[in-house]
């Protein structure tokens, strides 16, 4: 079983539009309504990917009451945290020449009543947990160690744990050494402090991270593809994706194939590129069932071209 924690979900609406201009009347071709939040995204993928998976998330009001609905619709185990505040609703805007347009709202302020139990919900729910995949943005009462302390209590509980976050609550929780983080491009420069403009940058900067206590980097770079570095060594993997419809939770979809996987080795992160590549040729945030995936897209291998540059440099 794999459990996620969403600290800041959100309820997300995606509309496709043939093109984004400002000040004008859009029209759009299609419109989706999806739980949302990154941890929520890896429940739904694993879900998907027909294992089992509880989402462990603070809900409040009538948004939050869709979300937790929505999810039970795709037969997700919610372990709700009820909070007074309500949950936030984002907006993306996914044109047809696939780039995207978010708009993420804030989300509620949980009060200290709720931050404890939100941690005492992840306890309760982390025995028989294979993984736990805490995920996204804090909401705002929670300070910047809080995923660092989930980490030390789910290490301490013997339950390993996957971390996908940015900023100063990635850097506090490194201390703590989570056996996965999963940084996007952006993400590792920041982490680092400098931008990234080759692979071998990217694989730099993965590995200053496992020297801050990481115990493995799996970072997505985008159309230049996804990196592994672990105690056996780096790996590089792409796809072939012959069209880009919506990125929205590609990210999310590359974590929950890695840890389904095994969360472990070259297999996993092929696992995590095949669900990725997958991902962003459906729309909004759908997440990608096995009938998606295409393996035969997908390579990985141990040369990792170093020098090859990013055609989306970070910065």
């Amino acid at each position: 079983m794999i459990l996620t924690v969403t600290p800041n979900p959100s309820l997300d609406r995606t509309y496709e539009v043939p093109s984004l201009d400002r000040g004008e009347v859009v029209r759009a071709t299609g419109e989706r309504v999806d739980p949302g939040g990154k941890g929520v995204n890896v429940s739904r993928a694993v879900t998907a990917a027909g294992r089992r998976t509880v989402a462990v998330l603070p809900l409040g009001g009538p948004s939050g009451a869709l979300v937790s609905e929505l999810l039970d619709a795709q037969g997700i185990e919610v372990a709700p945290v009820p909070i007074a505040g309500v949950t936030r609703a984002n907006i993306a805007l996914a044109e047809t020449d696939g780039v995207l347009t978010k708009i993420n709202a804030p989300g509620p302020e949980l009060t200290a009543a709720e931050r404890e139990s939100l941690l005492e919900t992840v306890r309760g729910q982390s025995r028989g947990a294979d993984w736990i995949a805490c995920c996204g943005s804090l909401p705002r009462g929670l300070a910047p160690s809080w995923y660092a302390e989930l980490v030390a209590r789910a290490h301490a509980a013997g339950v390993r744990i996957a971390l996908d976050t940015s900023g100063p609550a990635l850097l506090r929780a490194l201390r703590e050494r989570p056996d996965v983080v999963k940084p996007n491009a952006e993400e590792l420069a920041e982490a680092v402090g400098r931008p990234l403009a080759t692979v071998g940058d990217a694989v730099k900067a993965a590995e200053e991270l496992r020297e801050l206590g990481a115990r493995s980097v799996l970072a997505s770079l985008g159309a230049d593809g996804q990196l592994l570095v672990d105690d056996a060594g780096s790996w590089f993997g792409t796809a072939r994706v012959d069209a880009v419809r919506s990125n929205v939770g590609a990210g999310d979809a590359s974590l929950a194939g890695f840890l389904v996987a095994g969360g472990t080795g070259p297999e996993a992160l092929a696992a995590a590129v095949a669900h990725g590549a997958a991902a962003v040729r459906l729309p909004g945030s759908v997440m990608p069932t096995p009938a998606d995936l295409d393996p035969g897209a997908v390579t990985v291998t141990a040369q990792v071209p170093t020098d090859r540059v990013l055609k989306e440099p970070a910065t």
